[in-house]
């Protein structure tokens, strides 16, 4: 089983050395710092509650729980894990829901869609990183929100549209864990 704050410092160390090589008009690393300040910023202007929190500010994670299940379920590298979820923007605006009613709120509904929990296999970096980081600390039953800098989501990426450089706020509520049957010689 990986350590994912260690892949998390690996990532980051990758990125900032890489971060001489890009021509643009500011590089990575001051990229990574200016999303930082806006979450910062994002926290310091919204009020939230919560009943538990988590937060790394060098790599500027935050994590909200709004409910907690103390269920004692946690989920670990291949377990299967469903989870509702609704991504947003730091203006708060919704660009992505597993809920139909959130959808069509928001103007977001496709009836090519079917709205449910999404399914994760968790360490096999099939979802951005920031996601699963943040599916990774809850346990079944709890609801929580995860703020991260594009470095754990969808970064520099030409392909990611409106979410390219773009800190990134997922609500999730993870509804359940199935774990892994394999025996791993443990």
């Amino acid at each position: 089983m990986f350590n994912m704050k260690k892949q998390f410092l690996g990532i980051l160390s990758i990125f900032f050395l890489f971060s001489g090589c890009i021509s643009d008009s500011e590089n990575s690393l001051t990229r990574f710092e200016r999303e930082v300040e806006r979450i910062e910023e994002y926290l310091r202007v919204n009020n939230i509650s919560s009943v538990k929190e988590f937060s790394d500010p060098l790599l500027g994670i935050y994590m909200f729980w709004q409910d907690l299940s103390e269920s004692g379920i946690r989920p670990i590298d291949g377990d299967s894990v469903f989870v509702d979820y609704t991504g947003k923007l730091l203006d708060n605006s919704i660009f992505d829901t597993s809920i139909e009613q959130v959808a069509r709120e928001n103007n977001l509904f496709n009836s090519q869609r079917n709205y449910r929990p999404l399914g994760v296999l968790l360490g096999a970096g099939r979802v951005i990183a920031g996601f699963e980081f943040g599916i990774s600390k809850l346990e079944q039953g709890d609801k929580a929100f995860i703020i991260f800098p594009s470095l754990f989501g969808y970064g520099d990426d030409p392909r990611a549209g409106e979410l390219r450089n773009q800190p990134l706020i997922f609500e999730m509520d993870l509804i359940e864990v199935k774990k892994n049957d394999i025996d791993d010689g443990l």
